[in-house]
């Protein structure tokens, strides 16, 4: 199917937007015709981890922040009270950065294996 610019603008104009704009572009510096190579070249260091609470709180600016975390993982019951109490502890005695240093915003994409 194909349109013209202004049909694309009246049809999508949200997309048309986008598509317009240089935000949020992503530059494409190499194409693989072999999967098998492609999948060998994709990060493998953060494949099938799953954050767990210390992650979530060193995404944390405040205590106030990290004692949401704490609480809304507890009642999720993805940590247990105790451990929910361990690290309400740890928090009040030392501070949110007692947990490790912040991770910054696209901290897996930066830091996956190449």
């Amino acid at each position: 199917m194909e349109f013209d610019k202004e049909t694309l603008k009246k049809m999508f104009p949200n997309l048309a937007k986008e598509l317009e704009s240089s935000e949020h572009k992503t530059s494409i510096n190499s194409v693989r015709t072999d999967i098998q190579a492609g999948e060998k070249a994709a990060s493998k260091r953060f494949v099938h981890y799953m954050p767990d609470v210390i992650d979530f709180i060193r995404r944390c600016d405040t205590e106030e922040q990290a004692e949401e975390i704490i609480a809304y993982m507890e009642k999720r019951g993805e940590i247990k009270k105790q451990h929910a109490e361990k690290l309400k502890k740890q928090l009040k005695e030392k501070g949110v950065r007692s947990f490790g240093p912040k991770k910054e915003e696209n901290y897996y994409l930066k830091y996956g294996e190449p």
